[in-house]
């Protein structure tokens, strides 16, 4: 539904049934899919794509060029799936050379006044408190929560399942289903409520735990770690998993469990 009070350029492809809300600009090269609904005071610009049934919230701005000095106008996107949420104020950069485009993934909800930065790839069922910032070139695996006024530093990567406290800094990689917080940004424990909301087994919760006492919580360093967690205990995806990240990690993982002092 077209609102006459709204811009849209000629060459963006709506679908029919996309609602539009008053004082919204949709520029060109811009895709949105059925179900959706902008909200008024949008601004979608050039080179963005919105899958079905999201909902953006008014004062939002998707596909604007990346804050990145080596932005040089090259053509980019913004890649949103379906059925998710951007809450009102939130800020969605396109991306640049370095890998062409911003995701954002299905089932996320972003709240206000979050920002996503260019080449950023935020995976699906994704929640982004209010105010989250996060920098260029940052990765979020599937079923990750950021607390809100939370700032993660560019490169970083957050693995699956992991929750992270509000007003936290994050400047090193955070492995999978894990809590993390406190200042700097250490290992708080398993986030096991929330990975057995999402059908894992005590059974997987209790390899989890036994794998991130082995890395965190007996002083050996990440190789000693990894050695030792392949000798002790069995394959699993799991296990792989998260061996598998932490051998990958660019920027180092955080650290682990201290005591409160």
């Amino acid at each position: 539904m077209k609102q006459p009070l709204a811009y849209i350029h000629p060459e963006a492809k709506i679908a029919p049934n996309v609602v539009i809300e008053p004082f919204v600009t949709i520029d060109k090269n811009v895709m949105i899919e059925e179900g959706t609904t902008i909200g008024s005071n949008v601004t979608i610009l050039e080179g963005t794509r919105i899958g079905k049934n999201c909902r953006v919230f008014p004062g939002a701005v998707i596909g604007a060029i990346p804050q990145d000095l080596k932005f040089a106008g090259e053509e980019t996107k913004v890649v949103i799936g379906n059925n998710t949420t951007i809450r009102e104020y939130v800020t969605i950069n396109r991306g640049t050379n370095s890998k062409g485009k911003t995701i954002v993934g299905d089932n996320c909800l972003l709240m206000a006044y979050v920002h996503v930065a260019h080449d950023v790839v935020v995976g699906n069922n994704v929640i982004l408190v209010n105010s989250v910032q996060v920098a260029g070139e940052v990765k979020i695996d599937d079923f990750a929560i950021i607390g809100g006024i939370t700032a993660v530093h560019q490169f970083v990567h957050i693995g699956a399942h992991v929750m992270i406290s509000g007003g936290s800094l994050v400047r090193k990689d955070v492995p999978p289903y894990i809590k993390a917080g406190r200042e700097p940004m250490a290992y708080v424990g398993v986030n096991s409520i929330g990975i057995r909301r999402r059908g894992y087994t005590n059974d997987q919760i209790r390899d989890i735990q036994n794998i991130y006492r082995i890395l965190f919580q007996k002083g050996l360093n990440n190789n000693d770690g990894i050695e030792q967690i392949e000798a002790e205990l069995p394959a699993s995806k799991e296990r792989d998993e998260i061996i598998l990240f932490v051998r990958n990690s660019h920027r180092g993982i955080i650290r682990g469990y201290y005591p409160d002092k």
